[in-house]
């Protein structure tokens, strides 16, 4: 008898799936290959950056960039600011990017953007500079 439920069920997923229109599966699998962005913490970071590959933007503004920003920072893109979209666009989709700000906001609404704009590695500090122990520049 469990036999008969299993081979029930078995039949009716294979002619579920066998249904399904092919344009669907491929965006279902589409789907669920797009990237995402990754989170890192403040301790991960040091070593992180010891990769060539990997560049680290600060997405806050200039006037908090001037109150110190991580040592290491390659990129000063502020979010909010006119040119923030054309200065992604400007950069190289190979690489590894970290982002950050503040305290994780932004630089997730940043990492996010460049996500959906064809980069596929993106991490984004958990909890930004704030949560950030590290060395500062100015």
């Amino acid at each position: 008898m469990n036999k008969i439920i299993l081979l029930s069920l078995l039949a009716t997923v294979l002619f579920a799936c066998a249904n399904t229109p092919k344009n669907q599966t491929a965006e279902i699998t589409q789907q669920a290959q797009k990237p995402s962005v990754k989170a890192i913490n403040s301790t991960d970071l040091p070593e992180a950056l010891l990769d060539e590959n990997v560049v680290l933007i600060d997405v806050r503004t200039p006037d908090e960039v001037a109150s110190g920003y991580i040592k290491g920072a390659h990129k000063f893109i502020d979010i909010n600011g006119n040119s923030f979209e054309s200065e992604i666009d400007k950069l190289d989709k190979s690489k590894t990017y970290i982002m950050y700000c503040r305290s994780g906001g932004r630089s997730g609404r940043a990492a996010q953007h460049m996500i959906d704009n064809g980069f596929s590695d993106v991490f984004n500090l958990t909890g930004g500079i704030t949560n950030y122990s590290g060395e500062l520049a100015k």
